[in-house]
């Protein structure tokens, strides 16, 4: 039998793009930098995620379709429905993110939002603190400081996780996962309908938006 024809779909924007390995990149720097003591570029990085983080949020009710959160979470029964027949062999169809991969999407901006929220209000004890740390109780900075380390565990796990899901999937079904998040495009049937992308100017507008407020409250102390 013949294979059913295929061609490349453009699935990811390019600010969908961004956000995603700019991220991995600021979590390395933010680990790096708090490592070395380095907290000057520690604050900006987190600034940075923060940024990213907002716009992701906004773009997922106004943007494209492959990144708005209606059309890829699922309910928690289309999950497990689609995690039992994980191991079996099958082509990629999916256009955006499939049931599961929607949820631990959302699991990790829920993190990756708390982590930067709390260290906000974080206060090392060695005279470097967060923009909002001198605007609660010094209890409540001080939970929110171990809160700030404690999540970043979470972090560390949830990302874990995602790159063996994102190998598994290369292993068990055949799925390269990685090179659309690169190049944006990927090989469906021909019958395929592409996704809508997104304004770029609304995706500019929104994420100046985000930088704006984020640098408001970075002066806020």
């Amino acid at each position: 039998m013949d294979e059913a024809p295929m061609r490349e779909v453009k699935v990811w924007d390019g600010w969908i793009r961004l956000v995603h390995w700019s991220i991995v990149l600021l979590i390395g720097l933010s680990y790096a930098s708090i490592q070395n003591g380095w907290m000057k570029t520690h604050y900006w990085s987190g600034y940075a995620v923060l940024t990213l983080v907002l716009f992701r949020l906004a773009w997922g009710f106004v943007g494209s379709d492959t990144a708005r959160f209606f059309r890829f979470l699922k309910s928690p029964l289309a999950a497990f429905h689609h995690l039992r027949g994980f191991p079996k062999p099958e082509p990629d169809r999916e256009i955006g993110h499939n049931a599961a991969g929607g949820w631990m999407v959302l699991v990790l901006l829920a993190l990756l939002l708390a982590q930067p929220v709390t260290g906000l209000f974080a206060d090392s004890g060695y005279g470097d603190y967060g923009p909002l740390a001198k605007s609660v109780a010094s209890e409540t900075s001080d939970w929110l400081t171990g809160l700030h380390h404690r999540i970043f565990n979470f972090i560390l796990v949830a990302a874990s996780l995602h790159v063996l899901a994102v190998g598994a999937y290369a292993l068990l079904k055949g799925h390269d996962l990685v090179r659309p998040m690169v190049t944006g495009r990927k090989t469906l049937p021909a019958d395929a309908v592409p996704p809508r992308l997104g304004s770029p100017l609304l995706a500019a507008a929104l994420l100046g938006a985000a930088a704006l407020l984020v640098f408001g409250i970075s002066r806020f102390g």
